[in-house]
């Protein structure tokens, strides 16, 4: 029996926040890209938790910056960062070839975000780890005893 599938097209809404791509793909794409619990965030979570560090909030609105990870008591904040859109250090990644003017202002902007947010946080006395996407790939453990030893320095 020959299976079809039901294919909806979808109207996507502009708001003028992003240039319309040249491929129809492209917005569809862009859709499911995700701001919270990302594949990285959610392994590292599980990681910690196994370990047995628990009690953590997830992205915690009362802590400036609205970290990935925080414990509130202790004033320690953990950021997940995507490679591709926070310009990940260690990662030599190319920039989109259509509307390059657009994504070299969108990165910078998310850059300068990033250092504001650990900025207000070290400010208000918190201690802040970033990881990076490719880290958390490359070595979930060696990621896990960096969130270890620095919770035990604050006790939690």
């Amino acid at each position: 029996m020959l299976r079809t599938k039901n294919i909806e097209k979808r109207t996507y809404i502009r708001d003028g926040r992003a240039p319309i791509p040249k491929k129809e793909i492209t917005s569809e794409i862009m859709s499911r890209i995700r701001g919270k619990d990302t594949k990285p965030e959610v392994a590292l979570r599980k990681a910690i938790w196994a370990k047995g560090l628990k009690g953590y909030r997830l992205h915690w609105k009362k802590a400036p910056g609205t970290p990935d990870i925080s414990f509130p008591g202790q004033k320690f904040a953990i950021f997940v960062h995507g490679c591709y859109w926070h310009r990940c250090p260690y990662c030599k990644l190319s920039m989109p070839k259509t509307h390059k003017k657009f994504w070299n202002d969108k990165f910078e902007k998310n850059k300068g975000r990033d250092k504001r947010k650990i900025r207000a946080l070290r400010k208000e006395g918190w201690q802040t780890l970033t990881f990076w996407e490719c880290q958390i790939k490359k070595d979930l453990n060696r990621c896990v005893e960096r969130v270890l030893s620095n919770s035990m320095n604050r006790r939690i």
